[in-house]
């Protein structure tokens, strides 16, 4: 199975819990996953960390058309239902529009097209007012985890080194 990972989860892993500076393992682990095919993130994502000025901004930067893949043909039929989703979800139309602007339509029209679980920290809403990934996988029949269950499934082993 392949994983399509959302923005936060590179945010956070930086400014928490996997810093550039002292895990390198996991940023490893990204990029090979990435070149087994096992994870990708969207050109859109990739834009949103570039840019954030900083160090994780220089990484992505390095990762823009392989790691973080140029939308093309193959998605349309998945940007296509997620659409149709999103107009007929009962969400008001603020949030769908909102929604339509964003990375997160990119992420989830991705997954669905290439069959792809989607990887965030986003939680699942009960508002009308903002359409949430998750609430979005779940009506279109997509797997939807943290990072930390992906990298259990992956049966990732961050080691230290003395």
């Amino acid at each position: 199975m392949a994983y399509v990972l959302d923005a936060n989860v590179f945010i956070d892993a930086k400014n928490r819990y996997y810093g550039l500076d002292f895990c390198p393992g996991f940023w490893d682990w990204v990029d090979g996953a990435n070149t087994g095919g096992r994870v990708t993130s969207i050109e859109s994502v990739g834009d949103e960390l570039v840019g954030g000025g900083d160090d994780l901004a220089t990484w992505a930067r390095q990762r823009i058309g392989s790691l973080f893949q140029r939308p093309d043909a193959t998605i349309v039929p998945g940007l296509q239902a997620t659409s149709t989703w999103a107009n007929g979800a009962g969400y008001e139309p603020a949030a769908v529009a909102t929604f339509l602007q964003a990375a997160d339509y990119y992420l989830v029209g991705h997954a669905l097209a290439h069959g792809h679980d989607v990887v965030t920290l986003e939680v699942a809403g009960n508002s009308r007012k903002r359409i949430k990934i998750p609430d979005a996988c779940l009506a279109l029949g997509l797997k939807c985890m943290t990072p930390f269950a992906m990298l259990r499934a992956e049966g990732v082993r961050l080691r230290s080194s003395p």
